[in-house]
């Protein structure tokens, strides 16, 4: 069993800015744009690097999606960033019609996605992206839960030919991917085998499962953990494959119960193997201002609500 550790603490959205500055560096088709949020997409290298494949374009995101999908005509793959829920939701039809529709190759960069976005509220937190982007045909949907992972998928989606939504957040989460390890999309990642319960989590939450990991090892309960950092295309068979151990499955998300996650993997279950399942998620509700910290604790999305919804599952085997 591989022990990850925490080998300092850092945002997720840096991990996309390094990756993107160095696809500035080795790939001249890569663009960026960027709705008057450079800082916090952390644009600021790319920027001053490569000023002529930059393109500021204020708070106009619904052109900005339409700027990028004309882009992609000429060859070039556009990078577009904003805060997630200026991402998806206030330009899903762009996306739909001008991205999705047409099959274009543009990639849409979210930061500040779910709860721990915090203090800004519920208006800036979305819990419903995740949902929204993966019922459109042909979107890939990615959701990296550290630094590292955050850079790899950067650089590996550049390289992938077609629309993909790429998910990451605001706040200073553990740090504890391999930087060496490269992106493989639709590849799940068992970072703990375990024989009695099957935890599957997606970004900030993988932490967590870890964790929830360690503390039920210390109930003699013996618990795999998943990271599924591509919820589309889901990685069916490594699912199937640990619950024929198992026997049955939790999933953790910072997402809404209602078309995350969770919701895919039932699905797998439904069609292939149907098996007892709880879920860690925002029971269909809004968020609300407070800390990361705090809102995580609230709304049930720590370790300890992991550990709490393994064992009512283990119950139902």
């Amino acid at each position: 069993m591989k022990k990850y550790i925490n080998t300092g603490s850092k945002d997720t959205r840096s991990g996309f800015g390094a990756g993107m500055t160095e696809l500035g560096q080795t790939n001249e088709n890569v663009v960026a744009l960027c709705a008057d949020l450079i800082g916090s997409l952390k644009f600021d290298d790319f920027k001053k690097n490569h000023p002529e494949r930059f393109f500021q374009i204020g708070i106009a995101e619904a052109n900005m999606i339409g700027i990028a999908a004309g882009l992609t005509i000429g060859g070039k793959i556009p990078f577009t960033g904003t805060f997630a829920n200026f991402s998806t939701g206030r330009v899903y039809d762009q996306i739909r019609q001008s991205v999705a529709y047409s099959d274009k190759n543009v990639k849409i960069c979210a930061s500040h996605a779910g709860l721990t976005l915090g203090e800004d509220g519920a208006t800036h937190q979305i819990l419903e992206d995740i949902g929204l982007m993966k019922m459109l045909p042909g979107m890939t949907v990615i959701n990296t839960c550290d630094y590292n992972q955050t850079k790899a998928a950067t650089l590996a989606i550049a390289d992938h030919h077609g629309p993909v939504y790429l998910r990451f957040g605001r706040p200073v989460v553990p740090n504890f991917m391999p930087a060496d390890e490269k992106f493989e999309n639709g590849k799940a990642i068992i970072l703990n085998e375990g024989t009695d319960v099957t935890i599957i989590a997606t970004g900030h939450l993988v932490w967590e499962a870890l964790i929830a990991a360690e503390a039920l090892e210390a109930k003699g309960i013996s618990a795999e953990v998943i990271n599924i950092h591509t919820i589309k295309p889901l990685d069916e068979e490594a699912i199937l494959k640990s619950l024929a151990k198992t026997k049955c499955i939790v999933t953790a998300e910072e997402h809404n119960i209602l078309g995350g996650l969770g919701e895919s993997v039932s699905r797998v279950l439904a069609l292939n193997n149907p098996a007892p399942q709880e879920f860690v998620a925002v029971n269909d509700s809004f968020g609300e201002s407070g800390t990361p910290e705090q809102l995580m604790k609230k709304y049930k999305l720590n370790n300890q609500a992991i550990v709490e919804a393994v064992e009512r599952v283990v119950k139902r085997k």
